[in-house]
C-alpha cells in the first residue's frame, strides 16, 4: 500500500524539500553540554563543523542544531547561554558552505530570530509553539517552515492517547495559521519520549498513521531513547538496532522526515523499506 502523501516544503532562498516516498534523514548536531546521548562531543565550533561534514558524508538530507538538552532532568538555559552555544556554530556551517538545509532546535522566539538571520532555514519547536507562541511570527517573518512537536505534560492520561496528541496539535497549527504559517509549511513531530510512558510510546509507534489526518507531513525522533534502552536494557550507544526497527516502522506508517544520531545506517535501512514499498529505484 502507497503510504506516504507527497509535500513540497519551501525555503527560503527559492529551494524547497520533497517529502513523499523517500525519507529525508536528519542529522543530530547538538552543541549542549548535557544531552542524554552526545553531551559535551560537538560543544564548540570546529568539532561542530566536523561532526556536520560527517553527518552529510553518510547521507544526511538535513542538519538539526540545539542548544538546550530535553534529556529529563537537564537544567533550563536561558536565552543568551543558548545563543552563546549555537550562534558561533550556525555562523562556521555557514562559512564553511554546508550544504544541507540547517534547522534550529529551540522554543524561544528570540533564539530563532537570530538563528535564522544566521542561515537556519527550519524551525524545529519542541514546545509545539505553545511554550512561546511569538515564534510563529518569526517563521511567518522569516518565511521558513516550523516543525511542532508534542509535548504536553498537562493532557489528561485517562483520555485516548492519540485523540489528546490530536486536540494538542491541532492548538499549535491554530497558532501557526493566525501567524500566517498555513499548514504547507508545517511539519508535525508526535514527539516520542516526552511525557508518555514506555507503553504508550509503542502504542504511539503502532498508530501512528492516525496522524496523518492532519495533512501535515511527520517528522519522527526515536534515536537512542529510553524508550529503546529501556525495552532492550541498553545504553544510548547500544541502541542503533533497535533505533533502526522504529525508524522502518514509522516509515512503514507514512512517516517523511527521520531525525537520528547515526545517520548511514538509519539510511540504508530505509532505503530498503521504500524500495519494499515502492520497488528499488530504476538502475538500480
Amino acid at each position: 500500500m502507497m503510504v506516504h502523501g507527497a509535500h513540497r516544503l519551501d525555503l527560503p532562498g527559492g529551494d524547497h524539500l520533497e517529502l513523499g516516498r523517500r525519507a529525508l534523514v536528519m542529522g543530530i548536531l547538538n552543541v549542549t553540554p548535557d544531552s542524554f546521548s552526545d553531551g559535551g562531543s560537538h560543544d564548540d565550533a570546529a568539532r561542530a563543523v566536523a561532526h556536520a561534514r560527517l553527518l552529510i558524508g553518510e547521507g544526511a538530507d538535513l542538519i538539526d542544531v540545539g542548544g538546550e538538552s530535553t534529556r529529563p532532568g537537564a537544567e533550563p538555559v536561558g536565552v543568551q547561554a543558548e545563543l552563546d552555544r549555537v550562534m558561533p556554530v550556525l555562523d562556521a556551517l555557514a562559512a564553511d558552505g554546508i550544504a544541507a538545509p540547517v534547522s534550529i532546535d529551540t522554543y524561544k522566539a528570540l533564539v530563532a530570530d537570530q538563528a535564522v538571520q544566521a542561515g537556519a532555514r527550519i524551525i524545529n519547536d519542541v514546545r509545539g509553539l505553545q511554550r512561546e507562541p511569538e515564534i510563529a511570527d518569526v517563521a511567518a517573518l522569516h518565511g521558513v517552515p516550523v516543525i511542532i512537536m508534542h509535548w504536553d505534560e498537562a493532557r489528561d492520561r485517562d483520555r485516548d492517547l492519540v485523540s489528546e496528541m490530536i486536540r494538542f496539535l491541532e492548538q499549535s497549527l491554530q497558532i501557526a495559521e493566525r501567524a500566517g504559517l498555513s499548514r504547507q509549511r508545517v511539519i508535525i513531530d508526535p514527539g516520542f519520549g516526552f511525557a508518555k510512558t514506555l507503553d504508550e510510546n509503542y502504542a504511539l509507534l503502532r498508530r501512528l498513521g492516525e496522524l496523518h489526518v492532519l495533512g501535515c507531513p511527520l517528522l519522527v525522533g526515536t534515536s537512542r531513547k529510553s524508550m529503546i534502552g529501556r525495552l532492550l536494557d541498553k545504553t544510548a550507544g547500544e541502541r542503533l538496532p533497535g533505533t533502526i526497527a522504529t525508524s522502518v516502522l514509522a516509515y512503514c506508517a507514512g512517516a517523511h522526515i527521520f531525525r537520528v544520531h547515526d545517520v548511514g545506517a538509519n539510511r540504508d535501512a530505509l532505503r530498503v523499506s521504500e524500495a519494499t514499498l515502492y520497488g528499488p529505484p530504476a538502475g538500480s
